[in-house]
């Protein structure tokens, strides 16, 4: 198990989620045109579809929302063309980070990108000067309660086809190889189970360990301002950061 719990990172960002609701339904909307894009607007017949309306869900995005979101990729309402690009740097201290986009400006992305890691004594790198160092998995989180079964959640999950569940403090960790994720999740969820997050996610392999108070306020700066840009769908990073505190 690694340095920290992305199970509060993830309660972080929830907690941000509510505050900027628009922009996370914004980002989704795009997750959603780059799906239909690749398979089509059938949900049923599209792995990923499912998979991006089932984020929706669970951040509590309107069916509407949903349904314009897929007519509008499909062309009925709009021809809007984004495309997904990663970018790959490193923060202050040594931290490797990874930044997906879409967009519908590749040249404004780049520059913003390059704005964020430079203002905050980042570098922008090449495409795999960091990835070599993440490992691709699907992740599920599943909140634990005080009469969850940890082996009871470990056989459901690696029966549904995990390849790993690791047990938090409040939390269950289930995590898959990526093309396993939808049909992981989908029979998890038959079996009546619900999600705090679920996505494909680059997992570090090893962490970082940042003391340095100076080191921490950039690096937390850096992953604010990418996390608040427009065009940035997720930020991937092997730093150990601090927990926040519960009332945060």
């Amino acid at each position: 198990m690694s340095g920290h719990s992305k199970w509060h990172n993830i309660q972080a960002k929830k907690g941000k989620a509510d505050a900027a609701r628009g922009a996370i339904f914004t980002k989704i909307g795009r997750e959603i045109a780059i799906a239909v894009r690749e398979g089509g607007a059938n949900p049923e017949s599209n792995g990923k579809l499912r998979d991006v309306i089932a984020k929706a869900k669970a951040n509590n995005m309107p069916n509407d929302n949903i349904q314009r979101s897929i007519k509008k990729a499909s062309g009925e309402l709009s021809n809007v063309v984004y495309e997904q690009i990663t970018y790959e740097g490193y923060a202050p201290g040594g931290v490797a980070v990874i930044v997906e986009t879409i967009t519908d400006n590749r040249n404004r992305t780049a520059s913003d990108m390059r704005h964020c890691f430079a203002k905050n004594d980042g570098n922008l790198g090449t495409t795999g000067s960091v990835s070599f160092m993440f490992d691709e998995k699907g992740l599920m989180v599943v909140e634990r309660t005080p009469d969850s079964d940890e082996d009871e959640m470990m056989m459901l999950a690696l029966d549904a086809g995990a390849e790993d569940v690791k047990a938090l403090d409040d939390a269950f960790e289930i995590y898959t190889a990526p093309n396993d994720f939808s049909n992981v999740r989908e029979a998890l969820e038959k079996q009546g189970l619900s999600f705090i997050s679920a996505e494909v996610q680059m997992i570090p392999q090893n962490t970082v360990a940042v003391t340095d108070p100076d080191t921490l306020v950039k690096i937390q700066k850096l992953l604010d301002m990418l996390e608040e840009n427009d065009d940035v769908q997720n930020v991937f990073h092997n730093a150990e950061l601090p927990e926040e505190d519960e009332e945060d």
